[in-house]
């Protein structure tokens, strides 16, 4: 479920509160993250007698199955005492399991006009700390990549055969740190001709690309989680994704459902959770 609040009280009619408290969240109940707000590690301040109820609003929401309250600090007269509120909605999620070895291939429709703008999002959550999460290539050599390396998130646009476009041939920019961990983390990607976004776990940044870029010449094809066989004598080292991807768009389309569809225009051999 997705967790936008929370509420904690003391134990009923009892000298028994906790004053300060950490908050942890899971979605398999093994591996757990501590949450953060605003980059930074956030405990709560807890109740001050039995009764009175202490609620937060989580900015950003918890996606989760699991939440775990830590205990810091606890009336000295008193003992640990919590009741807790938690406040949230349904979410919605498709997932894919990914095996380092698997892809999903997306083919459009090759009469749609080739267009300046791109926008994918999506949430990983990987079991290495290399991978390629999305690549489209082009027949100049150009080509639209996501990739995991060394536990950061690198997007790499090439513009084509260097001989061809000389200046500026590849461009690369490496946001995140330590993606690695066995939690989810999302993924954002805008890219509107020369003006590019990349949003990694509400961390943005917004790049000016030079002008060869305005049009990029690529084929009517996207993969995620690797590089399929035709394409795989590309200029840069690649390897591929091992771990899940959820809630997977690409301008619109919902990649996943459209596999689980069984789609023609969908070519995979991937597991897919109902």
């Amino acid at each position: 479920m997705e967790v936008t609040s929370v509420a904690t009280q003391g134990g009923y009619g009892s000298s028994n509160w906790v004053t300060s408290y950490l908050l942890m969240f899971s979605d398999s109940g093994r591996n757990w993250k501590q949450y953060r707000q605003e980059d930074s590690i956030w405990g709560f301040s807890g109740n001050a007698n039995a009764d009175s109820v202490v609620y937060y609003r989580l900015q950003p929401s918890i996606k989760a199955r699991f939440l775990r309250f830590i205990p810091l600090e606890w009336n000295p007269k008193g003992r640990i005492g919590m009741r807790i509120e938690v406040f949230g909605c349904a979410y919605r999620s498709e997932v894919v399991d990914l095996d380092g070895k698997s892809s999903l291939l997306y083919r459009f429709d090759p009469k749609s006009p080739s267009s300046t703008k791109d926008t994918i999002s999506l949430k990983f959550k990987s079991m290495q700390s290399d991978g390629t999460l999305l690549h489209r290539t082009g027949p100049h050599g150009g080509h639209f990549a996501l990739e995991l390396r060394g536990g950061k998130l690198s997007l790499l646009i090439s513009s084509g055969e260097a001989k061809l476009l000389p200046s500026h041939p590849l461009v690369t920019l490496t946001l995140g740190s330590l993606l690695d961990d066995q939690h989810w983390h999302s993924v954002a990607i805008q890219r509107l001709g020369e003006q590019v976004n990349l949003t990694v776990d509400e961390r943005r940044h917004h790049f000016h690309t030079q002008g060869e870029f305005n049009f990029l010449d690529l084929a009517y094809e996207i993969s995620f989680g690797g590089i399929p066989a035709p394409a795989k004598s590309v200029s840069f080292p690649h390897k591929n994704f091992h771990g899940c991807l959820e809630n997977l768009y690409y301008n619109g389309v919902d990649i996943i459902n459209l596999a689980k569809q069984q789609s023609p225009q969908i070519i995979t051999t991937v597991s897919l959770n109902e």
